[in-house]
């Protein structure tokens, strides 16, 4: 995979728009999940400069929240209930992951493992290491 070609000027705009910055606060930590909320709502319409901005912003998120709550060993289903807790995200959201209702029911009730592929895909959705799922 090629390096990602990105306009500068547009770049600078969105990023004067999401304002990028080191979290300090739980206020700003706020403020930047709904950026990232906002850019990942745009889905395909999303552009290239965006995409640059909401992998940047991510990575802030995970800094401030791996420095500042970081997480215990989780079980993997464990890990999965808190990301969906934190975006407000029910059962039938990862549907398209798992492909069927009665499946996502039963890793989240941890009667059913989260393979290396399911954890892939979920670690995309969720812009977080796979490793969290295994």
């Amino acid at each position: 995979m090629g390096a990602l070609v990105i306009d500068n000027r547009k770049y600078a705009r969105v990023l004067a728009k999401v304002l990028p910055r080191l979290i300090a606060s739980d206020e700003e930590h706020e403020r930047m999940l709904a950026e990232v909320e906002t850019l990942m709502d745009k889905g395909e319409r999303r552009s290239a400069e965006e995409d640059a901005a909401l992998a940047l912003t991510v990575r802030l998120i995970e800094d401030y929240e791996t420095t500042r709550h970081p997480l215990r060993d989780r079980a993997p289903y464990e890990m999965l209930t808190y990301l969906m807790e934190r975006r407000n995200l029910k059962q039938a959201d990862l549907v398209p992951i798992f492909k069927s209702r009665g499946y996502v029911s039963d890793v989240i009730n941890a009667k059913r493992a989260i393979s290396r592929t399911h954890a892939k895909q979920l670690a995309e959705f969720f812009k977080v290491s796979a490793d969290v799922f295994i």
